[in-house]
């Protein structure tokens, strides 16, 4: 249900493993294997198994996106016994470079991050039948080995929107994005769907500030990795009134923490991927609720099946019937949020699972 126990951790899982699992490989190069799990050559239970993962520009280190792919790889890795390999990307110019070096290196399964690695992904899949692929946040390539895994996120944004819209005593409330691709929309539509049926619902009049769900036009970084770009579109944002904001990839978000400390104004925060509160504390009094989604997990399951000859193409979609996704509790916003609220929320994910509460988005999965 919306209030089930969150995600761990980010890094507690990565802790499972040695340290040098975290160690960050060069940009379009081949890491050394100091990248992998125990910083020894790849040799595992299931024999050559080496499961390996290439970050988006956000990097490993986004306590976010990335991470949770990295966590999946890790939690497999220790699964069977073996070593992985990981490889972070600066920029789009690193993609395709670093999983031919993956390639190159044995890996036996590549998990590739993100909706801007699918033409390279693809390529390398096309050259290398014998490999498998695990695309996330992607579901446009057609091949046997390769296995997309993505999330309606809508879902559980729906119910962060409506909350949100509950919540605000402005009667305005905000999001932006990294970038303008179909999983970073996902979660602004389910969030600005979920603000319109509290309206409709309870007779408000919540504005959003920064996207429009009906015209698919709003505010975004441009990437994943300027917090300063984030910090200002922020700042616009907040000064329209905002008091309830969502910002949408990765460590983006931190641009909006700041802006809101500077403020000093009483505005919450929305995480996404996990559970914010749980996976970045120095923001925990901010944090209003998280769109969350079970990435470690389903990635780890994939990767061990590869292992064991299990693999499939047919792609992995999580939802809130399935535990995919998930809103993550509301922490220390518990007693700021009406007595009635969870109560509702529960009832509205009862008609999305069942749909008979549509959700209207171009980008769903």
């Amino acid at each position: 249900m919306t209030r089930s126990t969150p995600f761990p951790r980010l890094g507690a899982l990565g802790a499972l493993t040695a340290t040098a699992a975290l160690v960050l490989a060069g940009c379009a190069s081949a890491p050394s294997d100091a990248g992998s799990a125990s910083g020894t050559s790849p040799a595992g239970a299931e024999g050559d198994v080496l499961p390996c993962i290439v970050s988006d520009e956000g990097g490993f280190d986004d306590q976010s996106f990335n991470q949770l792919g990295l966590e999946g790889v890790t939690l497999a890795a220790k699964a069977l016994g073996t070593d992985h390999i990981d490889v972070q990307s600066e920029s789009e110019s690193d993609y395709a470079p670093n999983i031919a070096s993956l390639v190159d290196q044995g890996c036996t399964t590549i998990v590739t991050m993100g909706y801007l690695l699918a033409a390279a992904t693809e390529e390398a899949a096309t050259a290398n039948p014998d490999v498998h692929f695990v695309m996330v946040d992607d579901n446009t390539i057609t091949a046997d080995n390769v296995k997309a895994a993505v999330w309606d996120t809508s879902q559980a944004g729906f119910l962060v929107g409506y909350a949100a819209a509950d919540y605000t005593a402005t009667g305005k409330v905000g999001t932006y994005g990294g970038a303008q691709i179909p999983p970073v929309t996902l979660y602004m539509d389910g969030f600005a769907r979920g603000v319109e049926y509290h309206n409709a619902e309870k007779g408000t009049d919540v504005q959003v500030i920064g996207w429009n769900p009906d015209t698919q036009e709003g505010q975004f970084t441009g990437n994943f990795s300027d917090i300063n770009a984030a910090k200002v579109l922020s700042q616009g944002i907040l000064e329209q009134g905002v008091d309830v904001i969502l910002p949408v990839g990765g460590p983006i978000y931190k641009g909006a923490g700041q802006a809101i400390r500077e403020s000093a104004k009483p505005v919450a925060l929305v995480g996404v991927d996990t559970d914010m509160y749980v996976s970045d504390p120095d923001y925990d009094d901010l944090w209003f609720s998280s769109i969350a989604r079970d990435m470690p997990k389903s990635i780890s399951e994939v990767i061990q099946a590869s292992a064991s000859g299990d693999f499939s193409n047919e792609t992995y979609v999580g939802t809130l019937e399935n535990g995919g996704v998930l809103m993550s509790p509301f922490h220390d916003f518990t007693s700021k949020v009406a007595p009635t609220l969870q109560a509702e929320l529960d009832t509205i994910e009862q008609g999305l699972v069942a749909g008979t509460i549509p959700i209207d988005t171009p980008s769903a999965p």
